[in-house]
């Protein structure tokens, strides 16, 4: 039985991709077939980062199982944006369950996925590293404002988890043709470049975060 007290955050996703996303997800919710259920979907998505993961690692050997990483991402998109969408197309929703099941098989999915990259030889362990820990460091930051405030944000802007993964696509098939980039006439992994800038940038917005939250809360609770 749910608990009758839990209130399920609102969900706040504003991504460039979110309005054909969702209609995209309610079309396929409708046709799945009967015996597809969530969580064979949110295993699914798992399955996919997974995949990724070993084909990042692999491809120091062959730069084609590159091409494994983006079909990896691919069906990691599938399983884990359609779970929590056909269960509310069926009206069989499990809030807590659900939420916590779906971000604990992502956090594992992306040290798999990332793991891989930084056991590649396009991104240095080092940076691999560096960005699982703000990534992590993020992640704590929304869960911490959805319960705290109860809204559970999914885009930053225009981006989204759907925008990102086109983008490391898009970047895996870079590093087919250009895995190298010059900056100030020394040669750099295009990975560590990316690393680097991507984590920047989303330390960057959980400081922001960090303190805009804590300033409504305190705004909300003072003495």
């Amino acid at each position: 039985m749910g608990d009758p007290t839990f209130k399920s955050a609102v969900r706040q996703q504003e991504s460039v991709l979110t309005p054909l996303e969702k209609r995209t997800l309610a079309w396929l919710a409708h046709r799945m077939p009967v015996w597809v259920h969530s969580d064979h979907l949110t295993l699914l998505g798992f399955a996919g980062m997974m995949m990724g993961g070993l084909c990042y690692y692999l491809s120091r050997f062959n730069p084609l199982f590159l091409f494994g990483v983006i079909f990896g991402l691919a069906v990691n998109w599938f399983g884990d944006s359609l779970d929590g969408t056909l269960a509310r197309v069926r009206q069989r929703q499990r809030p807590r369950y659900g939420f916590y099941v779906d971000h604990v098989v992502d956090a594992f999915g992306m040290i798999f996925l990332v793991g891989g990259l930084g056991l590649s030889n396009y991104m240095s362990g080092g940076i691999a590293m560096a960005f699982l820990i703000v990534y992590f460091l993020m992640s704590i930051e929304i869960y911490l404002a959805t319960y705290t405030i109860g809204v559970f944000r999914l885009s930053f802007g225009i981006w989204g988890p759907t925008e990102l993964r086109i983008v490391v696509a898009l970047g895996s098939l870079a590093l087919l043709v250009k895995p190298n980039v010059t900056i100030a006439g020394r040669s750099y992994r295009l990975c560590d470049v990316a690393g680097v800038v991507a984590t920047i940038i989303i330390a960057s917005i959980a400081i922001v975060s960090s303190v805009r939250n804590t300033v409504r809360l305190y705004n909300e609770e003072k003495l």
